[in-house]
């Protein structure tokens, strides 16, 4: 009798992670489209600020760019500016592509945020600097699922998170949190203003990431 041979095993599920969405050429973007994307840009200016102005602590990339402001003696939003060139030029030489709103998402984000700060005032008592901070978080994930999914073009650190989590397999949450654990412990050592807040936003950043993808249907 012929030996039949067993069916081999069948192949576990490959876990994908999140693409990186294709931006819009600048011909075919709707008006839809540019305000989702000023929107988005605008709420992450009113996150930072809100969560500089709770003085209880920046976020990680916040933290690293006001070290980095101390150093050059320039703003925030200008530091936040030069990061962003400069993960920028990181990116385009790893072969990640990007559209016009990356480039606004620099420039734009930066000068929002110093203005923000001109007019948010320094929280009075616990209460307040805790529902700055809280709702800082939340604007921050829910900004970056605007502007990310007004396909115009990820800001430089999404294009850094939607990358690694494409070519890892992991989800967003996880590499977003990994990403500013990392960044937070560089902040501190550059002397960044780091604090309990800090902490709060790289474990809460990831999850309120997640929720704004989803919110804007990029994921």
């Amino acid at each position: 009798m012929p030996i039949v041979e067993p069916p081999p095993p069948a192949a576990a599920p490959v876990r994908t992670a999140p693409a990186l969405p294709a931006a819009t050429p600048l011909r075919e973007a709707t008006a839809g489209q540019w305000g989702q994307l000023l929107l988005g840009l605008a709420l992450y200016g009113v996150a930072v600020a809100l969560m500089i102005r709770s003085t209880l602590g920046l976020g990680p990339w916040d933290l690293f760019h006001q070290g980095l402001a101390r150093f050059a003696g320039v703003s925030v939003g200008v530091a936040s500016q030069l990061v962003g060139a400069l993960l920028l030029a990181g990116l385009w030489r790893a072969g990640t592509r990007f559209g016009a709103g990356t480039v606004l998402n620099i420039v734009l984000i930066g000068l929002l945020l110093d203005g923000f700060l001109a007019v948010v005032p320094e929280a009075r008592g616990a209460a307040m600097a805790w529902a700055y901070h809280v709702a800082g978080v939340g604007l921050c994930g829910l900004a970056t699922g605007a502007y990310i999914g007004a396909r115009l073009g990820a800001g430089p650190r999404d294009s850094l998170m939607l990358t690694l989590a494409a070519r890892t397999g992991r989800s967003v949450r996880v590499v977003r949190t990994a990403i500013e654990l990392v960044v937070l412990v560089a902040g501190w050592a550059m002397g960044g203003a780091a604090g309990v807040g800090t902490l709060v936003f790289a474990l809460g950043i990831g999850p309120a990431t997640q929720v704004g993808l989803r919110a804007f249907r990029v994921q």
